[in-house]
């Protein structure tokens, strides 16, 4: 009878006591962690290279400021024999919000890379692109890889659009070699960044 009572009073405090927040889970539901927030600005990044909503040009300079965060991260943990002051969390959580509202500003401008390429050139361009992103995306490419790789991507864009500007939109047989031989050479670049040592 005693045991029955308890059972019936604990049921009626379960229903009327609050219960933690829970995910799907099962567990308590905390704020990402700045590791989890570095893989989901990496993965955005990747994404807006892969769908063609960043240019070259843009991810190279989003990675750029990714690796200089990822930089200053390091440099925060020698200074506090490898951990993070709740200051220090502070400041990289504010420098994130920063990045992320710069992802979405250059995922939503009017500029846009062409997903579609006719040209062998832009097919070639098309293909670096998207085994930059694969690497990104997979962590295979640190953030500082992907930026300058994306830096050779966007130097060689230039020069196409130069190029076509000065002979009425179309490239010189000549242009197109040493296209290509530009484009060789940041793909060696990419295979080999992409099976270094270093991962994201």
């Amino acid at each position: 009878m005693q045991a029955r009572g308890i059972l019936l009073t604990m049921a009626i405090a379960g229903m009327i006591l609050p219960a933690p927040a829970q995910t799907a889970g099962g567990t308590s539901t905390k704020p990402a962690t700045i590791n989890q927030r570095k893989e989901n600005q990496q993965d955005r990044i990747a994404n807006g290279i892969q769908n063609g909503q960043l240019t070259a040009g843009e991810a190279g300079r989003l990675e750029k400021k990714e690796s200089e965060l990822n930089q200053e991260e390091r440099d925060m943990r020698k200074l506090d024999n490898g951990h993070l002051t709740k200051a220090d969390r502070a400041t990289l959580q504010q420098q994130q919000n920063q990045l992320s509202k710069d992802i979405y500003k250059q995922k939503h401008d009017a500029q846009v890379a062409n997903t579609n390429p006719k040209s062998e050139v832009g097919q070639r361009q098309r293909n670096q692109q998207e085994r930059i992103a694969q690497g990104v995306k997979s962590g295979q490419l640190t953030a500082g890889e992907a930026s300058r790789l994306e830096g050779r991507e966007a130097a060689i864009h230039r020069e196409i659009r130069h190029d076509r500007a000065e002979n009425g939109g179309t490239l010189t047989p000549a242009e197109r070699r040493r296209i290509n031989r530009q484009e060789n050479r940041t793909s060696r670049s990419i295979y080999r960044q992409k099976h270094d040592a270093q991962h994201q």
